[in-house]
């Protein structure tokens, strides 16, 4: 643990939403591992300390699974907390085992739903608007995507359903906000940086 943080394994956020396990799949002897500050935690694999926990609320139950602990990290992030990876911590886990795997229906419903209500609630003026337009693209693939691999009623029902959700997630937006400690273009700096982020960069 920081003084003023909260450790986690290999879990990234760039600056347009998306996130993802970094490394996920490669072997840890064939990499480089270091002890380095990274955006946020997964939370299968994560110590928060428990005053930051309650300070920012806690998880948000309307998630019920999936980005929970992004918008949890976020939040931390937000109110001037730090997350550490910490290599030499080992955590076992199977993703999804109790949801059908990634792809399932559940998955990619809960998950594409909360991504746009993390988006709406936690991302700061005016990287809001710097990104709104990248992240609506990732949205309109997604759908496209989803719907020519058979999953389109699924898709489609995620994000009727965040639009349906948002009046309630811009409220919560002002609080969160308001307790807002740190810059936004402080924060940007701890975010892995372009669409492709995940695909292409260097330190995976």
């Amino acid at each position: 643990m920081t003084a003023n943080g909260f450790v986690g394994t290999t879990s990234e956020r760039n600056a347009e939403r998306v996130g993802w396990w970094r490394g996920h799949g490669q072997l840890a002897e064939d990499r480089d591992l270091q002890k380095e500050e990274i955006f946020s935690p997964c939370a299968a694999a994560a110590l928060y300390r428990r005053d930051a926990f309650l300070a920012v609320g806690g998880f948000d139950e309307r998630y019920f699974c999936y980005f929970e602990d992004v918008d949890l990290g976020f939040r931390l992030r937000l109110a001037g907390h730090r997350c550490l990876y910490v290599p030499r911590a080992v955590v076992h886990r199977v993703g999804s085992a109790t949801t059908g795997g990634q792809h399932s229906d559940f998955s990619v419903y809960h998950g594409h739903r909360n991504l746009v209500w993390t988006y709406f609630k936690d991302m700061p003026w005016p990287l809001f608007w710097l990104y709104l337009p990248q992240h609506l693209l990732l949205n309109l693939a997604s759908l496209v995507w989803f719907t020519l691999h058979g999953q389109g009623k699924v898709i489609f029902k995620a994000k009727w359903d965040a639009l349906r959700g948002l009046p309630a997630i811009l409220r919560e937006r002002r609080r969160v906000q308001a307790r807002r400690r740190v810059g936004a273009w402080a924060l940007r700096r701890v975010m892995a940086k372009g669409l492709f982020a995940p695909y292409f960069r260097h330190k995976m």
